[in-house]
């Protein structure tokens, strides 16, 4: 028995919010007080660190689940399947539906409920449930959907990462300008070809648990009861240059799969120099060089959707729509990501 991935699909809004577009921007150190640099300068180092040029964001009238919904949609028509044999829908998010102009997060129902009501699926059998376990919840989702058809609890699950950052940053943070909105869906289903092959998952809590968490606006003029989403970068970076690598390894080397026969490593969108460092980190664990072309990018266009990230790109990498990048059968992919918690985890796949 197999377990692969047989559809993908996503959403990718159309609002392009551009890196020119926060020239205009107010932003603050921490303690409120001014930058001593001009917003052009900002926007020029962070685009130097970070590799983004551009972000999407959602149009006012769509929430997460709504998204998340659209891209369900398009991965079930992939795999050309009956959404009434769907087992499971694992929903992965971090902050529930945010509407437009509130600061209200909304997960009652939860969004896997949803998605699953707007799916119009009838059959009271498939259990539709959330994961919160920060930028890396598509990749465990995946892992769970792993988990529930290798033990004969389901045949077939729906795993989908949704996210609207851009309606929980704080404007006046120079970090507002990583995040964006997206969503990435997949279905997971017992096959009889090799798919995914091993996982490796772990959780640092003891020092690490809060260097992403809800913080007050840079602002101090701004409602001190509101919070937005902050990090602590340095910590972040420091981190996973330190143990991706090492989950990677361990992920590949459970798997027998040989580091030369890998060919494309999908990782987290969170920064480029960082994805870029944790790379060379990867392959100095096995002393080779890095391979060209072995970690396609999104961020550039796309910024950091969190847990849509891995989903969307490789969507994106299958319907042949990211530039100099493809797949073949047999391909060796390691999909990978890091995030709040601090979670790590990562995949071994054979597409």
């Amino acid at each position: 028995m197999g377990i692969r991935i047989t559809g993908t699909g996503s959403y990718v809004p159309s609002s392009i919010e551009k890196n020119e577009d926060f020239h205009q921007h107010e932003f603050l150190n921490v303690d409120g007080s001014a930058i001593n640099h001009p917003n052009e300068v900002i926007v020029d180092k962070f685009k130097a660190i970070t590799g983004i040029v551009e972000r999407r964001y959602v149009d006012k009238e769509l929430t997460s689940s709504d998204i998340g919904f659209l891209a369900a949609q398009k991965a079930i028509e992939d795999a050309n399947i009956d959404p009434e044999k769907i087992d499971y829908i694992i929903c992965a998010h971090n902050f529930g539906d945010v509407k437009a102009d509130t600061i209200q997060s909304d997960i009652l129902p939860c969004l896997a409920s949803r998605v699953k009501y707007n799916l119009r699926i009838k059959n009271p059998k498939c259990v539709a449930y959330d994961i919160l376990f920060g930028c890396p919840g598509w990749v465990e989702g995946v892992i769970q959907a792993k988990a529930f058809i290798k033990s004969g609890m389901a045949k077939r699950c729906l795993v989908i990462g949704s996210e609207t950052l851009s309606r929980v940053v704080d404007k006046h943070d120079r970090d507002s300008m990583i995040y964006s909105d997206g969503a990435g869906a997949t279905i997971v289903e017992e096959t009889e070809d090799e798919g995914i092959i091993a996982h490796e998952t772990a959780s640092f809590t003891y020092d690490e648990a809060y260097y992403l968490y809800f913080g007050k606006s840079n602002n101090q003029k701004l409602c001190k009861d509101t919070r937005y989403i902050k990090m602590h970068g340095r910590k972040i970076y420091e981190f996973a240059l330190t143990n991706v690598p090492n989950a990677m390894k361990t992920c590949l080397d459970n798997s027998g799969i040989d580091i030369s026969e890998v060919k494309k490593i999908l990782i987290h969108q969170a920064n480029e120099k960082m994805d870029e460092a944790i790379i060379k980190r990867f392959y100095r664990l096995y002393k080779k060089p890095v391979p060209e072309g072995i970690m396609p990018m999104s961020i550039h266009k796309l910024g950091n959707s969190s847990v849509a990230t891995v989903p969307t790109l490789f969507d994106l990498i299958r319907k042949n729509k990211l530039e100099n990048h493809s797949i073949a059968k047999g391909d060796i992919i390691i999909f990978a990501s890091v995030g709040a918690g601090m979670h790590i985890n990562a995949i071994t796949y054979r597409y």
